[in-house]
């Protein structure tokens, strides 16, 4: 009966070990978390979420006057001007037509930033500096055609056409 008693005593106690562990283990992950480091551990500050609403209120948060040259149903854009440069800002009304879109810029190169019924389209740099204020994904078009405009028909990246 002794010895039953002492094993049952090491038992708990190793499982009172285990449960401090896995506390100080979720502590720590808990102020790591905190403390702002990324996915990728390079402690900068998360990307802020994607921003949403109408094309006013996204140009708004963007710092643009937005300069409205469609305005349909199923779609909106305008150009912009920032600090950063210029670049269109466009909202639409589904997401199949947002990924329409995508895919026939796709074809002329660029770099757009993607949130959801949204994208903001220009230089890499300027798209680069509005995902800081924006957030969403970054996402480069392949230009298929050779000249002075694209990547001269590289097709590095290209993620091609998706039927319906």
């Amino acid at each position: 009966m002794v010895e039953r008693l002492e094993w049952r005593r090491g038992r708990a106690r190793r499982a009172s070990a285990a449960v401090l562990a896995g506390s100080a283990l979720l502590t720590m992950c808990g102020v790591l978390t905190a403390c702002g480091g990324g996915a990728d551990g390079d402690d900068q500050p998360a990307d802020p979420p994607a921003a949403s609403g109408t094309l006013e209120q996204i140009a708004s948060k963007a710092r643009c006057e937005p300069n409205l040259q469609t305005d349909a149903e199923e779609i909106r854009q305008a150009n912009c001007a920032t600090d950063e440069g210029r670049w269109i800002l466009a909202t639409f009304a589904t997401d199949r037509g947002q990924r329409e879109w995508l895919n026939e810029a796709n074809d002329y190169g660029g770099s757009y930033l993607v949130g959801r019924k949204w994208v903001a389209a220009g230089d890499a740099d300027v798209v680069a500096a509005l995902r800081g204020r924006l957030g969403g994904t970054v996402e480069t078009g392949s230009s298929h055609h050779s000249g002075g405009s694209g990547g001269g028909g590289d097709e590095t990246g290209h993620s091609g056409h998706h039927g319906s």
